[in-house]
């Protein structure tokens, strides 16, 4: 008897109407429940993904856009360790500079007038590390032996720095290079030999070559939103092949002048031979003449 009372209200409970209701409606809740929970969860995860991945397959993907930021922070430097020791051996040509310092700014070559695009700089006559004026990607080596071998280093879309007149190099096509670092040293060049050894340095937006002192201390981005249309120097450096075409014209011309000179003074030393031998001839002559006017007086 007390075990059917005990059994009396689960029985009388299933019994109701919305007791197989409520509990189907119970079970669907939780088993929703567990899908949206898994659900949110998968989500969390790739977001997690998306966050820590930019979608572009790379090397260095966390490193290069860290260079981009360094890089804007740099100011240019000059290519050389301890600035103050060193000597500007000729400036850059400007256009708005007084006679003068345009006349001082011209290189002499080949008996033509080149307008200095950079600047030369040296250390006394002793050779030096060339170094980084900026962070960047090397975009040329190039071995030539009337600039004295050239080094250009991108910085930005357009903007790179031109190192001339260098040897021993140390970096290569592609290197990744940081500012202050030793990329060659100084040398000679043929192009500009009064300056000795000296580093030629150069900073070019979109090939027009700008005054590298203005920008000594500054930014990349004051560079790059420079105006230059007004400012691009006409009269480039020669390039090796050109600057020898006129070397050997420039001699042929010297040796054609020389030998135009050697004839001229044969010339002149053969007519003086001959009015000499004339008046010998013409001597004897003379003097028989005057014995003979002698003669008649007496």
């Amino acid at each position: 008897m007390r075990e059917e009372e005990k059994k009396q209200p689960s029985q009388n409970f299933l019994k109701r109407r919305w007791a197989y209701p409520a509990i189907y409606l119970a079970s669907a809740a939780i088993i929703i429940t567990g899908i949206l929970w898994y659900q949110a969860g998968n989500d969390v995860n790739e977001k997690a993904k998306d966050y820590s991945y930019d979608g572009v397959p790379t090397d260095n993907e966390f490193n290069q856009p860290a260079e981009e930021v360094n890089r804007s922070l740099e100011n240019f430097v000059m290519p050389v360790s301890s600035p103050e020791d060193t000597v500007i051996e000729k400036q850059f040509y400007d256009t708005e500079a007084s006679a003068e310092e345009q006349e001082a700014a011209l290189v002499v070559y080949g008996n033509m007038y080149y307008p200095n695009q950079g600047v030369d700089i040296s250390k006394d006559g002793k050779e030096f590390d060339v170094l980084a004026a900026m962070s960047g990607t090397v975009t040329k080596v190039q071995e030539d032996s009337l600039l004295g071998n050239t080094i250009e280093i991108e910085h930005s879309k357009g903007i790179v720095t031109r190192y001339q007149s260098v040897k021993d190099f140390e970096v290569a096509v592609g290197d990744v290079v940081d500012q202050g670092q030793a990329i060659a040293k100084a040398g000679k060049s043929l192009f500009n030999e009064e300056a000795g050894v000296h580093v030629h340095f150069e900073i070019r937006k979109a090939d027009v070559a700008v005054n590298p002192m203005e920008y000594f201390n500054k930014s990349l981005a004051t560079l790059q939103e420079a105006q230059l249309e007004d400012k691009k120097v006409s009269g480039e450096q020669p390039d090796a092949a050109a600057a020898e075409e006129n070397a050997v014209e420039d001699q042929a011309s010297e040796n054609k002048a020389t030998e135009d000179k050697a004839t001229e003074e044969k010339d002149a030393a053969e007519e003086n031979k001959s009015t000499e031998e004339k008046q010998d001839q013409a001597k004897p002559k003379q003097e028989s003449k005057d014995n003979a006017d002698v003669k008649d007086e007496e």
